[in-house]
């Protein structure tokens, strides 16, 4: 079954309207639509839009948290946070050498099954146009739950503003930390 993502309409259930009632609204109680997406998710509604995207709430497996981690940092050249990443967690997460090395290169590589491959292209879209192309949506809305879509879009605007901060501030890669592949 295909889930959208669009604003809830009232009436709420009653935690939800509990939630939204923190939000600001217009003077005539007006919610802005963005609020009512965030709806969609109670996890992502309690926290306002911002969440701990490495809790174990997570509604994607770390296998998808850390595709999309790898993926993104990779796109903003920010290889102090790929490099975390694939430390501490591409193991544990079941990446193979070939599929950390991979999230480095552009396109998909074979090394993907067919749902890490089309993770890897909507991931590609955000970054390149801030949002998921027509080509890929129908079958993003259709492979993803509502929450699991809200938190690959919160994942890669919390990587672009990570890679920011550490590019900004020329952290170099932790000791620890693994390095770009030369091809990346």
């Amino acid at each position: 079954m295909t889930q959208v993502l669009k604003p809830l309409q009232p009436p709420y259930e009653p935690d939800v309207a509990a939630a939204l009632a923190q939000y600001p609204k217009a003077k005539d109680g007006y919610i802005i639509q963005l609020f009512r997406v965030f709806a969609n998710s109670r996890r992502f509604l309690t926290q306002k839009g911002v969440v701990n995207l490495l809790d174990k709430g997570s509604p994607l497996s770390l296998t998808e948290r850390e595709i999309v981690i790898l993926r993104v940092t990779a796109h903003t050249r920010c290889e102090y946070e790929w490099g975390v990443h694939v430390t501490a967690f591409a193991q544990a997460a079941g990446l193979s050498a070939r599929q950390v090395e991979a999230t480095c290169h552009p396109g998909v590589d074979d090394c993907w099954n067919a749902r890490q491959a089309l993770l890897v292209s909507c991931v590609d879209d955000i970054c390149a146009q801030a949002g998921i192309s027509s080509a890929h949506y129908e079958a993003f809305c259709e492979t993803w739950d509502l929450e699991q879509q809200l938190e690959i879009l919160a994942l890669c605007g919390n990587y672009h503003t990570i890679s920011f901060v550490a590019n900004t501030v020329r952290l170099a890669p932790e000791e620890s930390g693994a390095r770009f592949p030369r091809a990346c």
